[in-house]
């Protein structure tokens, strides 16, 4: 069984205290629970091991064609000039352990799974997924459902997610306690 590490939209937009869509509230919720030192320790188990590490990030192309207009979430990121393909919107948090030979997926929707992160994950012949990202109750909660359907064996780094509040968070947790295994 090969595992792989999904570390999903720790981007400057979402996490980042100048980014529109990080609510002052991620940024809190990060520096409270100190989750990003706990990803990076997380990220460093699987470099050690050798496991794949894939890092997921939402941006749509440059005419926003790819984007869901009718999103609550993501249909005024045209309106607003974010979420763009290389650019610093949706560049990862410096902070974060991410290095040229960890895998990059762009998604144009809350879950990782639109994207071609299944067809990679095939690939590698990866049965194991261990996901973590901003936030717990949209993009980890999507991706693990989904992670489920097409059966993965999947696992919730707690720790290192990160949501708007601790009750969100621990919600969407016990939620995904039917479908996952949470670390």
């Amino acid at each position: 069984m090969k595992k792989a590490l999904l570390v999903i939209d720790y981007i400057n937009e979402i996490c980042h205290p100048d980014g529109k869509l990080s609510w002052k509230w991620y940024v809190d919720f990060m520096i409270e629970h100190n989750t990003l030192a706990h990803l990076n320790s997380e990220i460093k188990k699987f470099r050690e091991n050798w496991d794949e590490i894939i890092f997921v990030k939402v941006a749509f192309q440059k005419w926003y064609n790819d984007q869901p207009k009718g999103s609550p979430i993501l249909g005024k990121a045209q309106e607003f000039g974010i979420l763009g393909v290389d650019t610093w919107s949706s560049d990862f948090l410096e902070s974060l352990d991410i290095q040229e030979t960890d895998t990059v997926i762009v998604k144009n929707r809350v879950s990782a799974f639109y994207s071609n992160l299944d067809e990679y994950l095939k690939s590698k012949d990866i049965s194991d997924l261990y996901i973590c990202g901003c936030a717990t109750d949209l993009a980890v909660e999507s991706t693990a459902r989904e992670a489920h359907d097409r059966d993965y064996n999947v696992f919730i780094l707690a720790n290192a997610c990160t949501a708007a509040n601790l009750w969100d968070h621990e919600r969407s947790l016990e939620s995904l306690k039917k479908i996952s295994t949470i670390i």
